[in-house]
């Protein structure tokens, strides 16, 4: 059985990838079995505890997820297996104390691993997608300020975590970690933005769809993006505030969705 697993990076177009993903599902189907992290809670959750804790406990609860989720696919089908989630390398760097993707090597190991046990020959190819550091570091910082209390301005956020931004390096400690005959291939997101279907066309490339379905795809536009740099000093100034988390929280979403309107 071929798998194809796009499981990072963050903050890279994974968000974008997936909306395209789900908005084309019914001519994806056709010739590739499709999941997002919307259709794999327990797994990437899983495999995000996984990343913050290595407990041998969530490293069970990460092989029951994957165990169950590749006895549960059809053997008989043809098409390839297409997993697209971010979360699968573990949490983002910033969350619990993570500052890097130290344990997106093991995790893919542990992949393969289980593959091997739950499938009968699976041939796996890993697909990652990149980003230049400063550009990376200010994504996730806007994340970040968004989802979390950050209180880190981006100049402090950069001094930290400049110097484990280095995703090419993580996809070569990945791939040295990944058993043969299993693939570890990657994209920049810098090199992706021009093409037609922005930064789900390195992923085709690697799903190889025909070219009947490549051209019946609707493109959309990128998702999950940062807003102006007004909106994140005022997200700076809420995270920092002595406000209880529900009046934060109603005052992001406020702030945010004003953004988009505006």
């Amino acid at each position: 059985m071929r798998l194809i697993v796009h499981a990072g990076f963050h903050k890279t177009g994974t968000s974008s990838v997936q909306k395209m993903l789900r908005r084309n599902g019914n001519r994806f189907a056709r010739e590739f079995r499709v999941f997002t992290h919307r259709d794999l809670p327990g797994l990437c959750g899983a495999a995000r505890a996984l990343s913050a804790s290595r407990d041998p406990l969530d490293d069970g609860l990460f092989a029951m997820e994957l165990a169950e989720f590749l006895t549960a696919l059809d053997t008989d089908d043809p098409r390839p297996v297409v997993i697209s989630s971010e979360n699968l390398a573990g949490h983002m760097p910033g969350r619990y104390g993570l500052r890097h993707y130290s344990a997106a090597p093991a995790i893919m190991a542990r992949f393969a691993e289980f593959a091997a046990e739950c499938l009968a020959a699976p041939r796996i190819t890993f697909y990652f997608s990149t980003r230049a550091p400063e550009a990376w570091l200010r994504s996730c910082h806007w994340q970040h300020l968004c989802a979390t209390r950050m209180t880190d301005d981006f100049a402090t956020y950069r001094a930290a975590y400049l110097p484990h931004a280095d995703l090419a390096g993580d996809v070569a400690a990945i791939a040295r970690a990944v058993p043969a005959p299993h693939d570890v291939v990657s994209a920049a997101l810098d090199d992706a933005s021009g093409g037609p279907l922005g930064p789900l066309d390195p992923l085709l490339d690697v799903m190889s769809p025909s070219d009947a379905l490549r051209a019946a795809l609707t493109a959309l536009p990128p998702a999950n993006t940062a807003q102006p740099a007004h909106v994140a000093d005022e997200l700076l100034r809420l995270n920092r505030s002595d406000m209880d988390a529900d009046t934060v929280h109603a005052a992001k979403t406020a702030l945010l969705q004003r953004g988009q309107s505006g």
